[in-house]
Parts: structure tokens; C-alpha cells; sequence
């Protein structure tokens, strides 16, 4: 089967944001899937072009073997997440952001009336379906030392010290005050949870 990866990337105001992340994670893939291409020039900055009326855009850059092979853009509408469900898998892989999603897209299956899941994997918290996660515990903002995948906001939050590593067990969850969901697309602080509405 064809692999083909994938990097989201947002526009904002005609701008496309988190760029050097971007490209750092799609050349870590193309150098550990695609080693004959790692030494071409595939600059993101110079294939993204965002228009001025872009406001609140999502750019998806699919890659492979070939290089670039397809870059879309479409108006992005946040999803709304109220409740979660805690669901265990111990052999999901999501290391690199495929765009086949079949494995995660099974675990969301068992939402039931929840709005999206929590992973749990080998008793350890990991991610959403769709974003990276943090816990508040009262004093600070913790996330997973073991994410499903290593998000380019999540980079960003580590570095700038907004959040810290930690193992996080369910157990953590409940003690928890409250978690935040952030992905490309999603900043800090904009879908926040309650303790209370996850099962």
C-alpha cells in the first residue's frame, strides 16, 4: 500500500502560522520513510500560498514518495467537544501523521453519545483521535510524555513552557480539574473539557 503522510497546517488572516514546526516534522518522515528524496529542497513556505481573504483556513499537504503530491485548502469550522470518552488500545501507532487514520477511526467508533475519545495506551494517557492533550491539575498544565503523535502546537507549548511532560494515567484524569484539546488548527485554551463529562 501507497504511504502517504500528511501536514495541516493553519491560515490565519492570509497567513500560514507554525511553519518551521511543519517542516521539521515532515522532514523527520521523509527521512525515516523516504531516504532517496530527503536531500531534495521541499520547502513548505515557498508551496503554501495563502490568499488575504483567507480569515480561518486549513491547508492539507499530503507527501510521499514522490514529494508533494497534493496541497488543499478549505475554510475551517472548529468542532464542538463537550464530553469524552476514555477508550484502551495497547498497539495503536500513530508516530507519523498518516493519511490513513483506519486505526483511530475504529477507536472513535466507541464513542457512543460522547463527542470524541481519549486513548489509552499500556495504562498510559496519549491523545485524542484528532488533537494532543493536557491535563490542569490546580497548579499546572501537564501532557503526555507518550503522545499517539507528536503535534506541532504541543512543540510549541513545550517550548515556550506552557505545559510540561509528564507520565498520566486515567487515574490522573480524574484528579484532574480539567483538559485542553489543541492541535495545528486549535490553540490552547480554546476546547477545554470538565472533568465531570468524561467517562
Amino acid at each position: 500500500m501507497k504511504q502517504q503522510f500528511v501536514e495541516t497546517i493553519k491560515i490565519k488572516n492570509g497567513k500560514a502560522l507554525a511553519l518551521p514546526y511543519h517542516q521539521a516534522r515532515m522532514e523527520r518522515t521523509i527521512r525515516r520513510f523516504f531516504p532517496s528524496i530527503a536531500s531534495e529542497e521541499i520547502n513548505l513556505s515557498s508551496l503554501i500560498s495563502p490568499k488575504e481573504e483567507m480569515n480561518l483556513y486549513k491547508a492539507r499537504v499530503v507527501y510521499g514518495a514522490q514529494g508533494v503530491e497534493a496541497i488543499e485548502y478549505a475554510p475551517y469550522k472548529m468542532k464542538e467537544i463537550h464530553s469524552l470518552k476514555v477508550v484502551e488500545d495497547d498497539f495503536i501507532d500513530y508516530t507519523y501523521k498518516r493519511t490513513d487514520r483506519s486505526a483511530l477511526n475504529a477507536l472513535v467508533a466507541q464513542k457512543s453519545d460522547c463527542d470524541e475519545i481519549i486513548i489509552v495506551k499500556n495504562g498510559l494517557i496519549t491523545d485524542t483521535s484528532f488533537t494532543n492533550l493536557a491535563l490542569f491539575d490546580g497548579k499546572k498544565w501537564l501532557t503526555p510524555k507518550h503522545p499517539l503523535l507528536q503535534g506541532t502546537k504541543r512543540a510549541q507549548l513545550l517550548e515556550t513552557g506552557i505545559i510540561e511532560e509528564a507520565d498520566l494515567t486515567p487515574e490522573d484524569l480524574k484528579k484532574a480539574e480539567k483538559v485542553s484539546l489543541f492541535n495545528a488548527m486549535i490553540d490552547f485554551g480554546e476546547r477545554e473539557v470538565e472533568i465531570q463529562r468524561i467517562l
